[in-house]
């Protein structure tokens, strides 16, 4: 089966996020903090951004899956947001 997000007219969502240089309060200690582990503000964070309280929630979520006790190593968490982010058609 095609994914349709791999279709050229295709619609894409798109949501607002909050640039970085606008950024305030707790958006701004979360790109802050990407920043400073990373070099830059991760964009799985950026949707949420116009909504701080989820961007909090959504970054317990992502924390506890990827570096939360598991049966999984790393690579191998990481292999399957790779998997999965192709599959949606996404760039990781």
């Amino acid at each position: 089966m095609q994914n349709p997000a791999k279709e050229p007219n295709e619609p894409r969502a798109w949501v607002y996020a909050v640039p970085e240089e606008g950024a305030e309060g707790l958006v701004k200690r979360f790109y802050d903090a990407g920043r400073k582990k990373f070099g830059y503000a991760p964009n799985i964070s950026r949707p949420f951004s116009n909504r701080p309280e989820l961007m909090r929630v959504h970054r317990s979520l992502y924390l506890a899956l990827m570096h939360g006790e598991s049966g999984l190593s790393r690579v191998e968490r990481e292999t399957i947001a790779v998997a999965v982010s192709k599959a949606n058609g996404c760039f990781y």
